[in-house]
């Protein structure tokens, strides 16, 4: 921490553009408003969203600290607050404000899950508030997963997909397929889960799903619906590809007995709180359990604009984390 009490060190978003406008900074030390806790953050997860954010597809305020899930210990905690303490080992969504690349981070007490008494990291924890939570929300709550029904999930080697195809299979999955971009990412994809990995542009041959979870978009879109079966069900919940938007026909789903349905986490979090904080847990003690497998690489903050860089060109496996608390 700087040495004045203050002020924090922080990675800033000054202006928007490519992952070289990142900075480390000194910016004021953010205080818990009622309902809210304070955390002093340990990791930090590096996110798609983030990189959303850098380019400015999502209008936020600048100068901005991006950061959409922590693990730490909590700082202090407002008022109304009674089941966390400073001290506190937990992880936290602070997607709906954002603040996680800092020293400390402030979020709702919704949005938190303690730590105590689990055996879990605090790396692997900041890798589970966003994906984690998004796989179970999505397939149970969107998507409204039943016993025995099939699965098609994209970008199933990446960080939301790592854990889709899990929490399928814990959600009582019967056949769970992955897609990825390239061959090199064909066997990591398959330690996540999925009975089957194939090539993207091969995916009029996995035949028909119950359930088709969709980051990619661009001709993934489109194809996606072609694979879904009778009463299916499309799960939009990002544009990855960054190809312009593909129009669903109203009538074709009418004649089809298809659904597409949206999902975004930060808006979701920020209307139903709750909710969110539940599926974080769930997500949370899952891992400690050892029912999610988390693969974890961690960089020094000093790093984000690697980590971004590296998001951005599809050449993750699993999770990237922040080392913050290493400032």
């Amino acid at each position: 921490m700087n040495s004045d009490d203050t002020q924090m060190k922080a990675v800033t978003i000054p202006a928007f553009g490519d992952a070289g406008v990142l900075r480390v900074g000194t910016v004021p030390i953010p205080a818990p408003g009622p309902g809210q806790v304070a955390i002093d953050v340990a990791y930090a997860g590096a996110n798609f969203a983030e990189v959303l954010y850098r380019r400015g597809v999502v209008d936020v305020p600048l100068p901005f600290v991006p950061g959409i899930e922590v693990a730490g210990y909590v700082r202090a905690v407002g008022e109304g607050v009674e089941d966390l303490w400073p001290g506190r080992p937990v992880a936290a969504l602070t997607i709906v404000d954002s603040g996680g690349y800092a020293e400390v981070a402030v979020t709702s007490a919704d949005l938190v899950a303690p730590l105590d008494g689990l055996d879990i990291g605090m790396g692997t924890a900041a890798a589970l508030p966003s994906n984690s939570t998004t796989a179970f929300l999505v397939l149970d709550r969107v998507a409204r997963i039943a016993p025995g029904e099939s699965v098609l999930v994209h970008a199933a080697a990446g960080g939301v997909g790592s854990q889709l195809g899990q929490a399928a299979r814990l959600l009582g999955a019967d056949r769970v397929v992955g897609t990825v971009g390239s061959a090199a990412k064909i066997d990591p994809a398959k330690g996540f889960g999925y009975d089957e990995v194939i090539l993207r542009d091969r995916i009029a041959d996995a035949g028909q799903f119950d359930i088709v979870v969709d980051t990619v978009g661009g001709p993934a879109r489109r194809a996606s619906l072609d694979r879904l079966a009778s009463m299916g069900r499309l799960v939009i919940m990002g544009n990855a590809s960054g190809a312009e938007d593909v129009g669903v026909p109203a009538n074709e789903l009418w004649f089809s007995n298809k659904t597409v349905s949206g999902f975004n986490l930060a808006a979701f979090a920020a209307a139903h709180p709750d909710e969110a904080g539940r599926a974080l847990r769930r997500a949370v003690e899952a891992a400690a359990k050892g029912e999610l497998r988390v693969q974890v690489e961690a960089l020094p903050l000093e790093r984000v604009a690697e980590a971004h860089r590296r998001i951005e060109a599809g050449a993750t496996t699993g999770k990237l984390v922040l080392d913050v608390a290493a400032l």
